[in-house]
């Protein structure tokens, strides 16, 4: 069967036919559309045990995919690849558990930043951890390397990490797909049951295995089907100003098409690691001069320098051939490649800009309209912000905020400049980040009874994502009780114009507060709250 599938679209039916019994995931973009597709799936059939909710954080996710794993069955875990910081933990020891059931660790990469706060690669948490990493070019291969990626996982006993860009992510093209789904596995306990119980003097011996493993990993990656010279070296060697090229994930992409009919010299097109070093070198043997086409940081490049001889000339992203940030396009791969420009165009004089702004009718722009009335009587308050779509309030019109660095910062960074004296430190912090990373800052604040507001602004959704379930709707209350917060310092406001008497008067009395107070201003998202009259409209 053929499927016009998006890239994320492509992993998510791969991982189906591949037979997956659960996926484990918090939302991000570029990756939240592998966990909604399979959720839809899910909904047309009934019968499908597939478990597929949302988690509170990618900790989470990793966490409870290697629970899957341990039982024998297939995960997958998705994040955006921010989200690899927070799972780093149990995914780099899990390559030191090993795994029963096979799993694939999913990082969405997003070079130039379209919705990020950094262009991290998620290849080096691959190397780091010693584990074999996948990087498709298309989304055929997106849908191939899953059962391939499976099947390698469990062959190896080692998670897989598999890489993707916003582009690959985000476009869609025809995938070819099987008419027939491998069944799940069926329970089964580890080999190593012990392997699994890391005390030092197991995990000293685990890790040596990994170590000992790392031979096999690079003959899976010299013998991968998705690790292929194209044009044999021999037809180029009387010429010249011939080149070689390695060329990875989508940047093979953009390569091929500036060479519809073909590349006029060998290229190594790698999708699959670790780097397959002999392949490499006997590549490198033939042809001084190399470029290196990969999307997002110089991952093969600057190994390639510690592999290759000095005698070999390497083009790429850390001699300026190809751009040192940013996300790859055929038009600076054209360029490095030494072809003429295309044309380029001028910007229309009469197009303006229009940068993101809250959406009208949002709650969120009553919490920042009632902060910025408030603190105009306070000239040295700040108000740290979080992740999420009411980091919106950071831009015109209320220039609300004055940080935003990760998840859950708001907190633990209004607790640290109450603590170098910094009055009145406020918080602003949505629901759905509250409970993916928000919680301990919350308790770190309460145990010292630091002098700060915190503002939950609650949508009773994961807004910035699309709308997906928050993990702690309708317990925000309770938790905050639980950490400790003091029931006549935790208000609830309705965040609406013809309430703003009543929210800037409760604000003015808990930043008076010397401690912690918290505020949760709680109104639906307005998009969800349309989608839902719609559904209930339609009688769904």
């Amino acid at each position: 069967m053929k499927k016009l599938l998006l890239g994320d679209q492509a992993i998510a039916q791969g991982a189906l036919d591949a037979g997956l019994s659960g996926v484990y995931a918090y939302p991000g973009t570029p990756s939240t559309e592998i966990t909604e597709y399979i959720q839809e799936w899910c909904k047309h059939h009934p019968t499908s045990s597939v478990h597929n909710r949302w988690c509170t954080n990618e900790k989470t996710a990793m966490e409870a995919a290697l629970g899957m794993s341990y039982a024998g069955k297939r995960a997958l875990v998705c994040m955006k690849h921010v989200g690899m910081n927070v799972c780093a933990d149990a995914f780099v020891n899990s390559a030191v558990t090993g795994v029963n059931g096979g799993v694939i660790v999913l990082a969405a990469d997003d070079p130039s930043m379209h919705s990020s706060q950094n262009e991290q690669d998620s290849r080096f948490y691959g190397k780091f951890a010693l584990i074999p990493i996948l990087e498709p070019s298309n989304q055929q291969e997106c849908y191939d390397m899953m059962a391939y990626g499976f099947d390698l996982s469990e062959r190896l006993h080692l998670p897989v990490l598999m890489r993707i860009v916003t582009r690959l992510a985000h476009s869609r093209a025809v995938v070819q797909i099987s008419e027939t789904a491998r069944p799940e596995n069926p329970l089964s306990d580890p080999a190593d049951p012990a392997g699994w119980v890391l005390l030092p003097a197991r995990a000293r011996r685990k890790y040596n295995e990994l170590i000992a493993a790392q031979p096999l990993l690079q003959e899976s990656s010299a013998n991968s089907p998705f690790n292929k010279v194209l044009n044999d070296p021999k037809d180029f060697k009387d010429l010249k100003d011939s080149k070689a090229v390695i060329a990875t994930g989508i940047g093979y992409n953009y390569l091929m098409e500036n060479y519809p009919d073909g590349a006029p010299f060998p290229v190594l097109k790698l999708s699959q690691y670790p780097l397959p070093q002999q392949v490499v070198t006997d590549l490198a043997a033939q042809y001084k001069e190399l470029l290196v086409i990969e999307d997002g940081q110089p991952f093969i490049e600057e190994q390639l320098i510690g592999v290759l001889p000095s005698a070999n000339v390497i083009h790429g992203r850390l001699d300026g051939t190809l751009p040192r940030a940013g996300e790859l396009n055929p038009d600076n791969v054209k360029q490095a490649l030494g072809l003429p420009s295309a044309q380029a165009f001028t910007s229309c004089d009469t197009v303006v800009g229009r940068p993101p702004a809250l959406c009208q009718g949002c709650g969120h722009r009553s919490v920042y309209e009632a902060l910025n009335k408030v603190l105009a009587n306070y000239p040295g308050s700040h108000v740290f912000g979080d992740i999420g779509c009411y980091t919106l309030g950071a831009l015109p019109p209320y220039q609300a905020l004055h940080s935003c660095v990760d998840m859950g910062a708001s907190i633990t960074m209004a607790k640290g400049a109450a603590d170098a004296g910094i009055f009145p430190a406020i918080a602003v912090i949505g629901d759905s980040t509250f409970t993916h990373s928000g919680m301990t800052g919350l308790l770190d604040a309460v145990n010292e009874n630091s002098p700060i507001t915190v503002v939950i602004s609650d949508n009773l959704t994961t807004g910035m994502t699309g709308g997906q379930d928050s993990a702690g709707t309708n317990k925000f209350e309770a938790i905050c009780r639980g950490l400790g917060v003091a029931d006549e310092h935790l208000k609830v406001v309705v965040p609406l114009p013809a309430n703003m008497d009543e929210i800037t008067r409760i604000l003015r009395e808990e930043i008076e507060y010397k401690g912690v107070s918290v505020i949760i201003p709680r109104r639906e998202c307005i998009q969800t709250f349309a989608r839902h009259a719609r559904e209930k409209k339609k009688g769904l």
